[in-house]
């Protein structure tokens, strides 16, 4: 499953569908605002991604009834694996957090912080965080403490860095676009997802 990032379903996140599907899984984007409920421009995707972030189990029941929607099209959770960008990313570490039945998440670009009156958990899916080494939105005390809650929750985990990257290094429409870096992590999820879903 895809989550995309926080304007909605995007061409990064169609394009991985695609791609995802070429590999022979089946994909499902995740419309987590909504039927029509697209955000026209910036401010308002930061309004309605601040909301799930804010509101976590807001954000991870809407990614649980995505989750549904993908069983019903022929997926088994123990072979299920969430991919997030940016926003998603976020949403895929919810989905580890909030202990979806998933066999793995992949966080690419995402946020990595949660609010610090949060517990650390048991955390039982694998971890694939692909991290953009200039992504300013990312802390060190968000990457520090994330490794310490994946520590705590006795996870199988890993963190890619990628040098010379910003932000949306993914994405071939921003002005941020690293192709050599978005190579590698493509070729780094699919690695991920061929070892969790076998």
């Amino acid at each position: 499953m895809i989550l995309p990032a926080w304007k909605g379903i995007d061409e990064e996140a169609k394009t991985a569908a695609l791609e995802l599907e070429k590999q022979g899984y089946i994909a499902f984007i995740a419309d987590i605002y909504g039927e029509g409920k697209i955000p026209a421009d910036s401010e308002s995707a930061s309004k309605s991604s601040g909301y799930y972030k804010q509101n976590y189990q807001e954000y991870q029941k809407r990614i649980s009834l995505a989750l549904e929607q993908l069983k019903k099209n022929g997926a088994i959770a123990d072979k299920t694996a969430v991919i997030g960008y940016c926003f998603g990313g976020t949403g895929a570490l919810e989905s580890a957090r909030g202990h979806l039945p998933v066999a793995g998440v992949v966080s690419i670009h995402g946020g990595l912080s949660k609010d610090q009156s949060r517990k650390n958990e048991m955390l039982t899916a694998k971890i694939l965080v692909e991290n953009p080494a200039d992504d300013k939105g990312v802390t060190q005390q968000d990457y520090d403490n994330l490794i310490k809650e994946m520590n705590d929750g006795n996870a199988d985990w890993q963190i890619i860095t990628y040098a010379h990257s910003k932000h949306t290094f993914t994405d071939p429409k921003s002005p941020d676009y690293n192709e050599v870096m978005a190579k590698r992590a493509w070729n780094h999820t699919l690695m991920f997802l061929k070892e969790i879903l076998k």
